[in-house]
């Protein structure tokens, strides 16, 4: 990480909407609602309040990550184009008040968690922010190509986090929905970075396209989708699948793995003759992927009482 003097470091006076940035929101958005998901689809029944409670807390402990996140990354933020505009590179947020409201909440969130719902959950959403703050954040983004692979599994651990909330535990369905999200993770990101072009490489970050190349990238594309459709069609086959889920995934994964496949089969001066329209394409593809297939699943749950959901 940086050392950001003062005056780089905060040189306008910070607004509500840049601390509520600190928190990456958008993130935060996919990490509630693949929490709330596991929490309304597993089979014991969660009181209201302390469902809400229960989600409040994971969203805030989902913006404590960002925050630790925003702040260890600085340096990397202000070279990247896409990121150039965070709070403590555009010199709005400080980053020692960044690393304090980051600290903060992840201490409310975990105590509130454990209190309101149970200490097992708890304990899963203090690993959650450890590993993306400390393991991906410090370590493995600047370390290894590999760091969207194994960092995936961040984002991945919410659905264990909402099945925690209602069951105390884990089971098959949870560990499948974080597979779900573990294995979408990599040829989500990497179909970014083809087109994201020289960002993580004037940054340092040692991402796949910089290592190994766009080929091998590409290659990898295809490969974990491939990986990816059989524990997505899996997940349809347990207590909280069913039909519609099953024929909703069949469809999504046959056009995502479409999308790999063209992306395989591109070199990059078709590439950079289309400006990227097929990586692009993919990449929002994947977005309504995830969403969908959880989707599903509370669809499933939510036909269940009239006979018509599940198996």
């Amino acid at each position: 990480m940086t050392d950001l003097s003062a005056s780089e470091a905060k040189t306008v006076e910070p607004g509500m909407g840049d601390y509520f940035a600190l928190l990456k929101p958008r993130v935060m958005q996919l990490v509630v609602f693949t929490a709330l998901v596991a929490l309304l689809v597993a089979p014991v029944p969660v009181h209201p309040v302390i469902a809400a409670i229960s989600i409040l807390c994971i969203a805030v402990g989902a913006g404590a990550s960002g925050a630790l996140n925003m702040w260890w990354d600085a340096d990397i933020d202000a070279k990247m184009r896409r990121t150039a505009k965070r709070p403590i590179p555009a010199g709005k947020v400080a980053p020692g008040e960044a690393l304090g409201i980051g600290l903060a909440l992840s201490g409310f969130s975990i105590v509130m968690l454990g209190l309101a719902a149970n200490w097992v959950s708890a304990g899963i959403l203090a690993f959650t922010i450890f590993f993306y703050a400390v393991v991906y954040s410090m370590w493995l983004k600047r370390s290894t190509p590999q760091n969207i692979v194994i960092g995936g599994a961040a984002g991945a651990f919410p659905p264990l986090l909402g099945w925690a909330v209602a069951t105390g535990g884990f089971s098959i369905e949870s560990w499948l929905m974080f597979a779900l999200i573990f294995m979408w993770t990599p040829p989500h990101f990497w179909a970014l970075a083809l087109f994201v072009r020289t960002d993580y490489g004037d940054a340092g970050v040692p991402m796949l396209t910089e290592t190994h190349g766009r080929r091998v990238t590409r290659n990898h594309v295809l490969g974990y989708t491939i990986a990816l459709v059989p524990v997505a069609l899996a997940l349809g086959f347990t207590s909280i699948g069913g039909p519609f889920y099953l024929a909703l995934s069949v469809l999504l994964n046959i056009r995502f793995l479409r999308g790999a496949i063209a992306i395989w089969r591109r070199d990059e001066t078709v590439a950079e003759a289309d400006n990227y329209a097929t990586e692009k394409s993919v990449f929002r593809q994947s977005l309504y992927y995830l969403f969908l297939h959880f989707g599903a699943l509370l669809v499933e749950a939510s036909l269940a009482p009239f006979g018509l959901g599940g198996w």
